[in-house]
């Protein structure tokens, strides 16, 4: 036997695969205690705020938070501050001169303040990046601790547009000096429905 082969029995004698058992997921990923106050902290950490109302006190609260604002969209059933249907253009490029979104948000992760959006009532998703300010209304009970929990509640059977969005638009690019609104909204509050 040559020493070519004495190594590779070797290595065959001692190359043995165990029978180990997996690890369990059953606890995977972070867990909170107040999920609605790690999404609060996170969101503002991106430049967000979020808000706690009851549904009777959305339209005073966005009306406080907005006095000025002119041209607003919403497509919440029950706020009454809708004044421009953006459904009813054909080109999004007509919505450049909205300057409030109210928006329904589907479900919020506390680990990192993002907001899972997913209505497939709004034909123009560029409404969610397009509008100079956005409020995301979502109810109190819809938060996930973390995203391993968010991707088991989106359906990816069904095709069409989904995005997480946290917080108002932000780039650090120019020397690493963070700017909000440079990109889209220049504001962004997510607003909570109490149950």
């Amino acid at each position: 036997m040559t020493s070519k082969e004495k190594i590779l029995n070797s290595i065959k004698e001692n190359n043995l695969v165990k029978d180990v058992k997996l690890p369990s997921y059953d606890n995977f990923g972070i867990k909170f205690e107040d999920k609605f106050e790690t999404f609060s902290n996170m969101l503002e950490s991106v430049g967000g705020k979020a808000l706690r109302v009851s549904k009777e006190e959305l339209d005073a609260t966005i009306k406080e938070l907005y006095p000025e604002e002119k041209i607003i969209v919403s497509n919440i059933d029950f706020c009454k501050l809708g004044n421009f249907d953006s459904n009813n253009f054909e080109n999004a490029k007509d919505l450049k001169d909205v300057d409030l979104a109210i928006v329904k948000g589907n479900f919020a992760v506390a680990e990192n303040g993002a907001i899972w959006m997913k209505n497939e009532e709004n034909r123009h998703r560029a409404l969610y990046f397009i509008a100079q300010n956005i409020v995301i209304v979502i109810n109190e009970d819809e938060i996930v601790n973390n995203m391993h929990e968010a991707y088991e509640k989106i359906n990816f059977e069904k095709s069409g547009f989904g995005v997480f969005i946290s917080g108002p638009s932000k780039t650090a690019d120019i020397e690493q000096s963070l700017v909000i609104g440079a990109h889209g909204p220049k504001s962004g509050y997510v607003i909570f429905i109490k149950s």
